[in-house]
């Protein structure tokens, strides 16, 4: 999952066909790491020895033994797994093993996140599974004990995509852990570190840390079928069906294909779109602009519950002939917090484009130092809060100036990267 919360999702569904060759792939992967390890009697002590990495092994040994510590430091207190604003299938799943790993240390966890699920996939995914995550919004916490947690942990992000976080760190929360696969986004003092940007999603660091016995899933338990299921899709989705991914992925996938339920996770790939995706798809093709092979949409105005519309809005620009790259953003307003912030992502198939160094060159950072977005290969995201201008939209005419006025800030940025030379701006209403 990208720092934006819908970094990436798989937009072509699996076919029955496409999902049984799939499985025989994983299997021979799975048994020809198991051949290797039986060669080289990497641990002949244990009955069941965990598949071996070339590359990532000593490192996730190394933190896994770190992560010991710090929960059996922190034996039957109460934490919080805190979750980018609109958590993808990699942040939803790593939470949940996150979850049951601490709960051998007797400590109970409660996984929220700010914004919503909007995405028909997240949404089937959490109901399907019965994935233990709660919504909290500004509100929310106003109204919580904080004194009844003893710290806080990030997952699949590191803080700067959370309206949560300043309010933990307010409170005098401490940060616990931080587990991610993206660039570093700053200097974060947490007891417990492991980000690792080489790895395509965290859902495969949370499964090397099952394969080196940190939790032993067992197939005849429910949860942990329903979780090495929610891993399984966290997995495809930031490796775009393992189409990116890298060896730590594919031996990751090859150790859940002997847990995950299949016919379920068919099913959460099988979700439908809701009418007013397909809307937000429309408006993005209507005033889309191609220059450079980049093709540029703003969508205007959406509902908070419609946010991850303009992801796969981004997903579906980019596959159009002559464009190696997307980005889409809109400006949406959560009416519960009153709050409005400009939401856009990008997805790419150009090898050269950095997602992450794209963004952050083109918006730069907040007044606190924080990026405004960031990514991975080959998404990315980013969030631009209206602050004072947010609001007062009853008003038709002001409404559309204020759009019109971001939308043609949000070019200029763009075109900066995309045309460095003339940087042209339409006048046509977008």
């Amino acid at each position: 999952m990208p720092l934006n919360s819908s970094a990436s999702q798989p937009e072509n569904l699996q076919t029955a066909k496409d999902k049984s060759l799939e499985d025989v792939q994983l299997k021979k992967i799975a048994e020809r790491g198991s051949k290797s390890k039986s060669k080289k009697e990497v641990n002949p002590d244990k009955s069941e020895t965990p598949t071996q990495f070339s590359r990532g092994s000593s490192i996730a040994e190394q933190k896994i033994e770190e992560l010991k510590k710090m929960l059996g430091a922190h034996r039957r207190e109460h934490h919080l797994i805190v979750l980018q604003d609109f958590p993808d299938p990699d942040a939803l799943s790593s939470a949940w093993a996150y979850k049951l790993i601490a709960e051998q240390y007797d400590i109970k966890c409660e996984i929220i996140y700010a914004g919503t699920l909007s995405h028909q996939e997240n949404i089937a995914l959490v109901k399907l599974t019965s994935l233990p995550s709660q919504r909290w919004s500004l509100q929310t916490i106003k109204g919580k004990d904080l004194s009844l947690y003893q710290g806080f942990v990030l997952l699949d992000n590191q803080g700067t995509t959370s309206q949560l976080v300043p309010v933990l760190e307010k409170a005098g929360m401490p940060l616990l852990s931080v587990i991610d696969h993206h660039n570093l986004q700053g200097d974060l003092k947490s007891e417990f570190s492991d980000i690792r940007p080489y790895v395509r999603s965290t859902a495969t660091i949370f499964t090397q840390y099952l394969q080196l016995g940190l939790l032993k899933l067992d197939s005849s338990v429910s949860r942990h079928v329903k979780c090495a299921t929610a891993l399984m899709h966290g997995l495809h989705s930031d490796t775009n069906r393992l189409m990116e991914a890298k060896e730590e992925d594919f031996m990751a996938a090859a150790y859940l294909s002997r847990f995950y339920d299949a016919q379920l996770l068919n099913v959460v790939l099988q979700a439908t779109r809701s009418k007013r995706v397909m809307d937000v798809i429309e408006r993005a093709l209507k005033n889309r602009m191609v220059q450079n092979n980049f093709s540029i949409a703003g969508v205007g105005y959406l509902r908070y519950d419609d946010r991850d519309a303009i992801p796969q809005a981004a997903d579906f620009l980019v596959t159009e002939e002559n464009v190696h790259t997307a980005v889409v953003y809109g400006l949406v307003h959560d009416e519960d917090d009153e709050l409005e912030v400009v939401i856009g992502s990008l997805r790419t198939n150009k090898l050269t484009l950095d997602p992450d160094e794209f963004i952050k060159q083109a918006f730069g950072k907040d007044s606190t130092g924080r990026f405004f977005g960031g990514g991975r290969s080959s998404a990315g995201g980013f969030e631009i809060p209206m602050g004072f201008l947010s609001g007062g939209n009853e008003n038709a005419t002001y409404a559309k100036m204020k759009w019109e006025v971001f939308d043609c800030q949000i070019k200029q940025k763009l075109l900066r990267l995309v045309n460095p030379k003339d940087n042209p701006i339409s006048s046509e209403e977008f």
